[in-house]
């Protein structure tokens, strides 16, 4: 699919997130501390969305299940510790996957980003 333009630059302001559609994929935009950053908005996990999801130390967690993935390169800081003791049953339900990220750029005025490769 290449580079897609899916929002203007200025919609998208500090702490603000926004899910966009490319393609069949829902894609969460987040401006966190002034860095863009494009994200598969589905939980690896079980499919649920991440939109709510906090973000610590550079990760977001899933609402749920609190599974956390690098907001930089997807990969998991932590699977599916949520809740105590039941967490570990439930992390069986789907291995270990990284979180697809998508590359982003600001272009004339516009957030670009590149669906091609995931």
């Amino acid at each position: 699919m290449g580079w897609t333009k899916v929002l203007a630059a200025d919609a998208l302001a500090p702490g603000a997130r926004e899910v966009v559609n490319v393609g069949k994929r829902k894609i969460l935009l987040l401006n966190h501390e002034n860095q863009l950053y494009a994200v598969d908005n589905a939980c690896p996990h079980l499919k649920l969305p991440l939109k709510n999801g906090k973000i610590e130390g550079g990760a977001i967690i899933c609402p749920i299940h609190r599974s956390a993935f690098n907001l930089s390169n997807g990969q998991v800081n932590n699977w599916c510790p949520w809740p105590p003791g039941v967490g570990k049953v439930l992390s069986l339900i789907s291995q270990q996957k990284t979180l697809p990220v998508f590359p982003i750029r600001v272009e004339e005025g516009s957030i670009w980003i590149d669906v091609n490769d995931n």
